[in-house]
């Protein structure tokens, strides 16, 4: 029996693949979109065009997914490349993956259903299992959407509650591509809190955005060498005080679909 099509386009963006474990843990994310209960319209990978990275993926055997390869020469900031593959992407739907992490069999089929059901929600956001780099379990993200101390609409995040609780995770999350372009995508200047201040900006320009109360997405929380590791352990630390500049910018800059130049400055 043929599978089900759901109209979405998942972007993977990758910078190297020098990076530890990642021949393992490509794979890994690439078989989770192959054993879907449903069929996805296309994979559009966005990379830096490094040798090895670029061999690797243009001699993959992706066993029937439609790939869509686009190297990008300049920004290889994750929220750069997030964006120029929305902007190729062919879909109704765009969905963001991270090559060290995996969807859960039946996300995209959930999604679809949902979506028939509920026509006016523009965005569903997975629950989240956090584990680390030995793949044990660290917690669960995205769930607080069905605490009632958070949120006035059970499952339905807000702009409210975001700006009192950011744990929120946008990885894996499934947005209508013509949403997430017309309130300015991933905002670049942002060096820490991109996901949060696009989160905040998605619901401040009245997007409804649903929790779906199934396990949908597993997230490799703090591998050594990713984003947030180098930010909290590696070469570029930030101190507690920037962390904090970056909340409070995301606050500040949600209301703004536009990217402005926004840069912390130390105390003397």
């Amino acid at each position: 029996m043929e599978k089900q099509k759901f109209d979405v386009s998942v972007i993977l963006p990758l910078h190297s693949s020098k990076q530890r474990g990642f021949d393992e843990l490509f794979d890994r994310c690439i078989k989770s979109l192959l054993i879907q209960q449903v069929d996805i319209n296309e994979l559009v990978i966005v990379h830096s065009g490094e040798d090895s990275l670029k061999n690797k993926i243009e001699n993959y055997n992706y066993s029937g997914l439609t790939v869509n390869l686009i190297q990008n020469d300049s920004d290889f900031d994750f929220a750069s490349q997030v964006n120029i593959g929305v902007k190729n992407a062919k879909s109704k739907w765009v969905s963001i993956l991270e090559f060290d992490d995996e969807y859960s069999t039946i996300w995209f089929k959930n999604v679809a259903r949902f979506s028939e059901s509920y026509k006016d929600v523009h965005g569903f956001l997975p629950l989240v299992v956090d584990i680390d780099e030995k793949g044990m379990f660290v917690g669960f993200t995205n769930e607080a959407t069905f605490a009632a101390s958070f949120t006035n609409e059970i499952g339905y995040l807000s702009n409210e509650m975001l700006l009192s609780y950011q744990n929120f995770q946008s990885s894996g999350m499934v947005v209508k591509k013509s949403i997430f372009e017309e309130i300015g995508g991933l905002k670049k200047s942002f060096k820490l809190t991109f996901v949060y201040e696009f989160l905040l900006r998605l619901t401040y320009n009245s997007n409804k955005v649903m929790t779906i109360p199934r396990i949908g997405y597993k997230h490799m929380n703090l591998r050594e060498g990713s984003i947030f590791w180098n930010y909290k352990n590696g070469d570029q630390k930030i101190s507690d005080k920037e962390v904090q500049f970056w909340i409070d910018s995301a606050k500040k800059e949600h209301f703004f679909t536009i990217d402005r130049d926004i840069k912390f400055v130390p105390e003397m």
